[in-house]
């Protein structure tokens, strides 16, 4: 019996790993970008240096007694209009969305005229209140409509109409197969909605609400209208007197850019949290942004098998 003749060796030879080197394509335009970027803010930086502004009277009023106070203030009326405005806007989005005609009806229409009028004719009306209603609750309008409860009103019933409208699509967001679960499990619709959809709805409603309180810092600056002492109020009294009017803007700038930055990162952590399970990787954070650009990292060559 023969045995058969052992197999051809094959010319064949087994695949080798190569290390191709990446070589980056060169992005003329993004250089030619930044080299105008930067030459536009050379211009302006030194256009600022060589203007008739003073700055050292800018850093003397920085941390002056009487502008610490307007910016404690902004900061008040900030919380307090928010929390108001938050308040109102669950109520109004409830209602919009209750099947009551009347209640859907009144927050509709509450809903429509503050956020179709501005807010600084609103604080001008509340202001003024005076001029139609002499008296209230027995008191003079001016004693009970004092510069603080104006702002507050203005600002406050303003950003709850933005409110109702941010609860609202956050409300709806939630399956209604959560609501239908739990009224079959016997839950009343008021319970329903604090146990099941709000807890539920809230990674919708708070990055819009973070952005809408950074926008009332700034919006706050407008109660300077009724006299309400936030800081542009406090640096208009100063620059009065010494004249510093570009001074003392700048001034207040420096609080309003310090209270929204601070409130800014706030935010992107508190959204940063309520992100958690909604998606595979979290975003960087600010620092690690930071990180990533100042040392960036970048591979040599790519490994083709």
């Amino acid at each position: 019996m023969t045995t058969p003749p052992p197999p051809a060796a094959s010319d064949k030879q087994p695949a080798r790993r190569e290390h191709i080197k990446a070589i980056p394509v060169p992005h003329y335009g993004r250089w030619v970008a930044a080299v105008v970027v930067l030459a536009l803010v050379g211009l302006l930086i030194n256009a600022f240096a060589n203007a008739k502004i003073h700055w050292s009277v800018t850093g003397d009023y920085l941390f002056d007694e009487q502008i610490i106070k307007g910016a404690v203030n902004t900061l008040k009326i900030s919380l307090y209009s928010m929390a108001l405005g938050l308040v109102l806007g669950v109520l109004a989005a409830i209602g919009r969305l209750s099947g009551n005609p009347v209640t859907s009806t009144v927050s509709s229409l509450y809903i429509w005229f503050f956020r179709g009028t501005p807010v600084l004719v609103q604080l001008l009306i509340w202001g003024n209140l005076a001029l139609i209603f002499p008296t209230m609750l027995g008191h003079n309008t001016n004693d009970v409509i004092s510069p603080t409860i104006a702002a507050l009103l203005g600002l406050g019933i303003n950003e709850g109409a933005y409110m109702a409208e941010i609860v609202r699509s956050g409300i709806q967001s939630v399956d209604e197969g959560q609501t239908e679960a739990a009224h079959a499990l016997g839950m009343s619709k008021g319970r329903t909605l604090r146990r099941i959809v709000l807890p539920q709805a809230m990674r919708v409603i708070v990055p819009p609400t973070g952005n809408e309180f950074i926008n009332m810092l700034k919006t706050s600056s407008l109660a300077s209208v009724v006299v309400y002492p936030e800081v542009l109020q406090k640096a208009k009294d100063v620059y009065t007197n010494n004249l510093a009017v570009m001074e003392l803007l700048f001034a207040a700038c420096f609080w309003y850019l310090l209270l929204t930055t601070v409130f800014s990162i706030g935010q992107y952590y508190l959204e940063r949290r309520f992100s958690r399970g909604a998606s595979r990787a979290l975003p960087p954070t600010p620092l690690q942004r930071i990180r990533a650009n100042l040392f960036p990292t970048r591979r040599s060559g790519v490994e083709i098998r």
